[in-house]
């Protein structure tokens, strides 16, 4: 039984965007991890006006945008990178699929 025979005849698509959106998702992955991880070291330099008790709450409360948006940008990546694996699968090649006979294929019922 040859379980992967591909259908005669059919023109396979050239790759096209998504192969080069698959191969930006590293760097947007590491951009987008280091970036913030930057912003936040840095605002703990910049961050200075007002009492220490605000000084430290205006610093944790930086600190967890930049995680959100770190997951945000995790997130992103993954997602997207799903979608360009699911379109480069799909212009793949294509296979015959093994017929399956249907008992009242000739005369459905009502």
């Amino acid at each position: 039984m040859d379980w992967l025979r591909k259908l005669p005849g059919f023109q396979q698509t050239p790759y096209g965007f998504e192969w080069r959106l698959l191969r930006l998702m590293p760097t947007v992955w590491v951009a987008g991890t280091l970036l913030p991880g930057l912003m936040s070291v840095a605002a703990r330099f910049l961050i200075t006006a007002g009492s220490a008790a605000e000084v430290a709450r205006h610093i944790q409360l930086f600190d967890f945008v930049m995680i959100g948006l770190v997951v945000f940008t995790w997130t992103l990546v993954v997602t997207v990178s799903i979608g360009c694996v699911i379109v480069w699968l799909m212009k793949g090649p294509a296979y015959v699929a093994d017929g399956f006979d249907v008992s009242h294929s000739d005369a459905p019922r009502p």
